[in-house]
C-alpha cells in the first residue's frame, strides 16, 4: 500500500536529486539526436520521459555506444532471469551495442507465463543503477575512499593471513549469499573448504533452514514437494504463514488459475494480508501458535475418521503416536486458548481440507522463523501425511523460497554443516569431495586447525553476533571470530541490530562484496560506543557485478534450474563473484587448487572460472539429491525452448532444439531435482516428489530411506504394493550401494567401467553413475530406498511437534503451560538460551511493558534487506516510508493518526521511528513492519556513512534494530515473527 503519494516529482524528490541531473544530461546530450520511434524503443515500455531520458545519459556512462549512432547497432535478445523471488520468472533483456536498453517478460516460459511483479517489470535498472558501487573501497578516518582492486586484494588476503597465524583459520567468517548462482554458491563453499573452516552460511539459515531440516527428516528432501504450476491441479490449498500475493506475487496466477475450476483457498495469518483478500477463508491466528492451529484441525481430522488409513498404513511411521497426543492435548478449547480461534471455524477448515482433495499447504517465514520453527514445519507435514496428500499432483507442501537461489545455494552452497549436496562434513564426505575437486584428503584436512574441527559444524549466520562477543571460554573453538566476509548478504535481514553494530566495531576484518553497499556500510561508518571499536579494524567494500553481467544457474522454488546468459559486461569496476574467490584464492596460496577442473576466460583482461565447468563439476560430484542430470547443455535448450512445456504439469510436449537437436520428449522444464544420473541418461527431472504414480524414469518416485530400516523392532520401510509405477521390487528396500546390487544379482548390469568406480560405493559416491543407471533404468526403483515418511522423529529434541510460546510473549498464563526448552551448550559451537531466558521475562514482567506482539514481513515494491530494489527510482518511489500496521482502537489509545510519525520501542533498547499506517489488517493486539528497510538508525539518518553515490534511495528504520533474541532448536534459525514491543506517539 502506498502511504504517500509524491505524484509529479522524480524519484529522489528534491530539485538537487541525482534523478534530475541525469534527466538534464540526457535531454541535453541524447533527445537532439533521436527521432520519435529511436526515444519510444529507448524507452523500454515507454512510461515516460524521466525513463527514457534516464537510460539515455546512461547510455554515453556505459561508453558502450559512442561509435555508433543511436538506433543503428547491433541488437541481441539475452534471456535471463528475474533476481529477486524464487518463483523464477524469465526475462528478454534487449541489448544495443552492448547496452541494456529495454526487456520484455518470456511469455513461453511455463513458469512466469508473460507475467512480472514490479520487481521484476524493473530489472533493467539495476544493470546500470546510478547507486550501484562503483569502485573498491577502503573505510579511513569514518570515510569511505576509494582504492585499487590490488591494494583491496593485497590488503584483505594480508590481514586474513595474519588473523589465520594468530587464531587460526576459523577466526574468520563467511557469509554468501543467495543471490549468487548454483556455481558461484558452491565455489565459495569450496573457497571455504581450501581455506580450511566450516564457518560459512547464508540467507537460507534465516529464512528456510527450520523447513529443510524439518521436511528432509520427515520424508527425505528438505525442499518445495510440487511447484507454482502444479497448484494449478489443486482442489484446496492453504496457505499459512505466507503472504504470497507480495512476497511472490507471479505464483498467484496460478492459484487463480486453479480458484477458476474450484479450488477453495485457505489464507492462516496474523495479520489480513493482500492474499487473504483472495481466500474464501480467512482465519486471523495469534503469531507462533500454528501447531495448536495445525493440530487443532488434526483433532477434527481424527475425530471424523477423514484421515487417509490405507496411505498411511503403507507410507507413514509414528501416526499413531501423534493421534493420541492429538486427541488427548488438542481438544477444541485448548486450541481456541492457544491461538484464538473457536471450534466452528476449526470444524469448517478442518471439513473444507478433507471434501476437496487432493489438496496443498503452503508456508513460508511466517512459520519458519520461530524459536519451533521446525517444529511448525513437521506439524504442516504431519497434516499432509495424514490427508494422504504428499506423492501427488495438486498436494504436496508448496514451500516458497525466499531469493531467486536461495534453493540452490541451499543445496549446493555454503552450508556450515555439509559440503554441496547435504553430503555432512564426515571424513567419507571429504573424500569423495576431495576426489571430485581432484586435490589430495590429506591436503585439505591440513588446511584446518584440527581434524576434529573438519568435522564439526561451524557458527550459524544467525549467531555470528555471538561468535564474535560472546566469552571466549562458552565457545567451541579456538578464537572468538575475528574478521568476517558480507558476500552478497544484508545485514539488516538479521536480529539483534544493536548488538550487530557492537559486532562490527569489535572487528579486525569487515569485507562487503556487493553490488550495493548495503546496510553494513553505513553500520560499519557510524560512530559506535568507543569502548567497542576496535582501532585496529580494516572494513573493505568490493564491487561485485550483478547476475545480469554473468552466466550461470539459478534454482528456483519447485526445483527446476534456469540458465542466464550474460547480459551485459560488468560495470564500472565490478568483477563477477567467481572471479574475486579465484582472486582471493591465488592471493591466499590456492588458486591453482581451486580452479583444477576448470577452463578459464577472460573477463576485462582478468582470468575467470568457466561457470559451465563449474557446473559440470557440480554435476560430476552432487547426486545425492540429483544435480547431475542438468548439464550445461540441456539447461540451454530448455532456456530457448520454453514453449515446449505445459504450463499445468510442466512436461515437454515433444520438440527438438534446433541448435544441438536435443530431443525434449519426456523432460520436465527445468530438470526439477533430483535429475538423477548423467545427463546422458536423460532423466527428465521430478515434477513432483514422492509420486508412486509415475515410473521413476518419469520423475516419479516414493519416500527416502534415509532413517534405517527398522526402529525399536517395526519396519521404517514401505508396505507391499507401495513403490513407484513399473519398480521391479513392490516393496520397501533400503538405499543401494554395491553390496545390496550383487545380492540382487543386478551387478552385472553395471559395465566393466562402471563395476571399477562403483566398487565400495553407494548410490551417493559412485561417481560413474552406474549404481543409479542400474537400478532407475533397468530395474525401475529408486536409489535412495523406499521407506515409510515419519511422523515422529526421534533425533529432535521434539519427536513429535510441540507448542512452546515465545521467549518473549505477552501471554504469561499460556507461558507456564507451554514452556520453552531447556538451555543448550555448545549448539552450533555457542550456548543457547531457552528457558531461562523466558522465565528472565516473564520475571522482569516486560509483557506489561511491551503488551504488543510485534512480527514482520514482506512488502512487493521489495526483496529481502532492500538495499538493490530501495535503490532503484521506479520501486522507489512506489514506496517511499518504512511504517507500521496499528489497529485502531490501538492507535486511538495512543493518540496516533494514521500518517503520523510513532516510536516502536522494544526489550532489546531498540527505538524506531516509522510513519503510522492504522488498519483493521492487524488485530488489537499485533502491529506489522515490514523488514526491507535501513538507512535510519533510531531515528537518525545514515546518508553521510553511505560511500558517495552509493546509498538507497528511500531510507528507513530496520525492524530488526528492535528483534530480539530467540532462535529455533535445531537449526538457529531466528525468531521474527513473534516478539514484543510498545508504541507510542513520536
Amino acid at each position: 500500500m502506498l502511504l504517500t503519494r509524491k505524484s509529479g516529482t522524480l524519484p529522489g524528490g528534491t530539485p538537487s536529486s541525482p534523478f534530475v541531473h541525469s534527466l538534464r544530461r540526457g535531454l541535453s546530450a541524447a533527445l537532439p539526436t533521436m527521432d520519435r520511434r529511436s526515444f519510444l524503443r529507448r524507452s523500454g515500455l515507454g512510461v515516460g520521459v524521466g525513463l527514457a531520458a534516464g537510460q539515455l545519459s546512461l547510455v554515453r556512462k556505459a561508453d558502450a555506444a559512442s561509435a555508433t549512432a543511436v538506433g543503428t547497432g547491433k541488437v541481441e535478445v539475452r534471456r535471463t532471469v528475474c533476481t529477486h523471488c524464487s518463483v523464477g520468472c524469465a526475462v528478454d533483456a534487449v541489448v544495443e551495442n552492448g547496452v541494456w536498453v529495454r526487456q520484455n517478460p518470456v511469455f513461453d516460459s511455463p513458469i512466469n507465463m508473460g507475467g512480472l511483479c514490479a520487481k521484476g517489470a524493473s530489472l533493467r535498472e539495476h544493470g546500470h543503477g546510478e547507486y550501484r558501487l562503483r569502485y573498491p573501497m577502503k573505510l579511513v578516518n569514518g570515510k569511505y575512499q576509494r582504492i585499487s582492486w590490488d591494494v583491496a586484494l593485497n590488503e584483505i588476503t594480508a590481514k586474513m593471513m595474519e588473523l589465520r597465524k594468530a587464531s587460526g583459520p576459523d577466526s574468520v567468517y563467511f557469509v554468501g549469499s543467495s543471490k549468487h548462482s548454483n556455481e558461484q554458491a558452491y565455489l565459495l563453499r569450496k573457497f571455504v573448504s581450501f581455506w580450511g573452516s566450516n564457518n560459512c552460511d547464508h540467507q537460507a539459515r534465516i529464512c528456510h533452514s527450520t523447513t529443510v531440516a524439518g521436511v528432509a527428516n520427515t520424508w527425505g528432501y528438505g525442499a518445495m514437494t510440487n511447484s507454482y504450476n502444479d497448484m494449478q491441479n489443486s482442489k484446496v490449498a492453504l496457505y499459512i504463514g505466507s503472504n504470497a500475493a507480495e512476497a511472490h506475487p507471479v505464483s498467484m496466477v496460478h492459484m487463480l488459475h486453479a480458484k477458476e475450476t474450484g479450488c477453495k483457498m485457505i489464507v492462516v495469518d496474523p495479520r489480513f494480508t493482500r492474499t487473504a483478500a483472495k481466500a474464501d477463508e480467512y482465519v486471523r491466528i495469534r503469531s507462533g501458535s500454528d501447531i495448536p492451529f495445525l493440530f487443532g484441525l488434526l483433532y477434527h481430522v481424527f475425530n471424523n475418521g477423514w484421515e487417509d488409513k490405507k496411505y498411511i498404513h503403507d507410507r507413514v511411521y509414528g501416526m499413531d503416536a501423534v493421534k493420541a497426543e492429538v486427541m488427548a492435548k488438542w481438544t477444541p478449547d485448548k486450541v481456541e486458548e492457544a491461538c484464538g480461534v473457536k471450534e466452528a471455524q476449526m470444524l469448517k477448515v478442518a471439513t473444507m481440507l478433507h471434501e476437496n482433495s487432493p489438496g496443498t499447504i503452503v508456508w513460508c517465514m511466517g512459520q519458519t522463523q520461530h524459536t519451533t520453527g521446525n517444529a511448525m514445519v513437521r506439524a504442516s507435514c504431519i497434516l499432509q501425511l495424514a490427508l494422504g496428500n504428499v506423492g501427488k499432483s495438486g498436494g504436496g507442501t508448496n514451500i516458497f523460497r525466499g531469493h531467486d537461489n536461495v534453493q540452490g545455494a541451499t543445496d549446493v552452497g555454503p552450508n556450515p554443516d555439509s559440503l554441496p549436496g547435504y553430503y555432512g562434513i564426515v571424513e567419507g564426505a571429504w573424500k569423495h569431495f576431495a576426489k571430485a575437486w581432484g586435490v589430495d584428503f590429506e591436503w585439505i584436512k591440513k588446511q584446518f586447525a584440527s581434524p576434529a574441527m573438519m568435522s564439526k559444524p561451524g557458527i550459524t549466520v544467525s549467531r555470528w553476533i555471538d561468535g564474535v562477543l560472546e566469552k571466549n571460554d562458552l565457545i567451541d573453538q579456538d578464537s572468538n571470530l575475528r574478521g568476517i566476509f558480507y558476500w552478497g548478504h544484508a545485514p539488516n535481514s538479521q536480529t539483534r541490530g544493536l548488538e550487530m553494530k557492537r559486532a562490527m566495531d569489535k572487528l579486525d576484518l569487515l569485507v562487503v562484496v556487493d553490488p550495493y553497499p548495503s546496510a553494513t556500510a553505513a553500520m560499519a561508518a557510524m560512530p559506535g560506543k568507543p569502548e567497542d571499536l576496535n582501532p585496529n579494524r580494516a572494513v573493505y567494500l568490493l564491487p561485485a557485478a550483478t547476475q545480469f553481467e554473468t552466466t550461470g544457474s539459478a534454482t528456483a522454488s519447485n526445483r527446476s534450474l534456469q540458465w542466464r546468459e550474460k547480459v551485459i559486461e560488468p560495470l564500472w569496476d565490478s568483477r563477477s563473484d567467481h572471479m574475486i574467490m579465484y582472486q582471493f584464492a591465488e592471493k591466499l596460496g590456492f588458486g591453482k587448487e581451486l580452479v583444477k577442473n576448470y577452463k578459464m576466460q577472460k573477463v576485462k583482461g582478468l582470468d575467470e572460472p568457466v561457470p559451465e565447468e563449474i557446473l559440470r563439476e557440480i554435476n560430476r560430484s552432487v547426486w545425492t539429491i540429483g544435480y547431475t542430470g542438468q548439464s550445461p547443455e540441456r539447461l540451454k535448450a530448455h532456456m530457448r525452448n520454453m514453449n515446449v512445456f505445459d504450463v499445468k504439469t510442466l512436461k515437454a510436449k515433444g520438440g527438438k532444439d534446433k541448435e544441438t537437436g536435443y530431443d525434449f520428449t519426456g523432460d520436465y522444464f527445468g530438470l526439477p531435482w533430483p535429475c538423477y544420473g548423467t545427463a546422458e541418461l536423460k532423466h527428465p527431472g521430478s515434477p513432483n516428489l514422492y509420486d508412486t504414480s509415475k515410473h521413476v524414469m518419469d520423475g516419479g518416485g516414493n519416500f527416502r530411506a534415509n532413517f534405517g530400516v527398522e526402529r525399536e523392532g517395526v519396519s521404517l520401510l514401505a508396505e507391499d504394493g507401495s513403490c513407484s509405477l513399473g519398480a521391479d521390487i513392490t516393496t520397501g528396500y533400503p538405499e543401494f550401494d554395491h553390496i545390496l546390487l550383487k545380492k540382487l544379482g543386478w551387478w552385472n548390469d553395471l559395465t566393466d567401467a562402471e563395476k571399477a568406480a562403483a566398487e565400495g560405493k553407494n548410490w551417493k559416491t559412485d561417481m560413474s553413475g552406474g549404481i543409479q543407471r542400474v537400478v532407475m533404468k533397468v530395474h525401475g526403483c529408486h536409489p535412495f530406498g523406499n521407506a515409510k515418511a515419519r511422523a515422529v522423529v526421534w533425533n529432535f529434541p521434539d519427536q513429535i511437534p510441540q507448542h512452546r510460546e515465545p521467549l518473549y510473549g505477552t501471554r504469561p498464563d499460556l507461558a507456564a503451560k507451554y514452556p520453552a526448552a531447556a538451555d543448550r551448550k555448545a549448539f552450533w559451537r555457542l550456548p543457547t538460551l531457552f528457558k531461562s531466558l523466558q522465565d528472565k521475562n516473564l520475571a522482569d514482567k516486560l509483557y506489561e511493558k511491551f503488551p504488543l506482539i510485534m512480527t514482520s514481513g514482506r512488502l512487493v515494491e521489495y526483496e529481502g534487506g532492500g538495499e538493490e530494489t530501495r535503490s532503484n527510482p521506479w520501486l522507489a518511489e512506489l514506496q517511499q516510508e518504512m511504517f507500521v500496521e496499528i489497529n485502531p482502537k490501538v492507535a486511538a489509545d495512543r493518540g496516533v493518526v494514521n500518517g503520523g510519525r510513532v516510536w516502536v520501542t522494544t526489550p532489546t533498547g531498540g527505538r524506531l521511528n516509522v510513519q503510522a499506517l492504522v488498519t483493521e489488517r492487524v488485530g488489537p493486539d499485533t502491529v506489522f513492519l515490514p523488514f526491507h528497510f535501513s538507512g535510519r538508525w533510531q531515528g537518525a539518518d545514515l546518508l553521510a556513512y553511505y560511500p558517495a553515490g552509493a546509498h538507497p534511495i528511500v531510507r528507513g528504520e530496520a525492524v530488526n534494530t528492535g528483534t530480539t533474541y530467540g532462535y529455533d532448536a535445531v537449526t538457529m534459525m531466528q525468531e521474527t515473527k513473534t516478539t514484543i514491543c510498545n508504541i507510542e506517539k513520536a
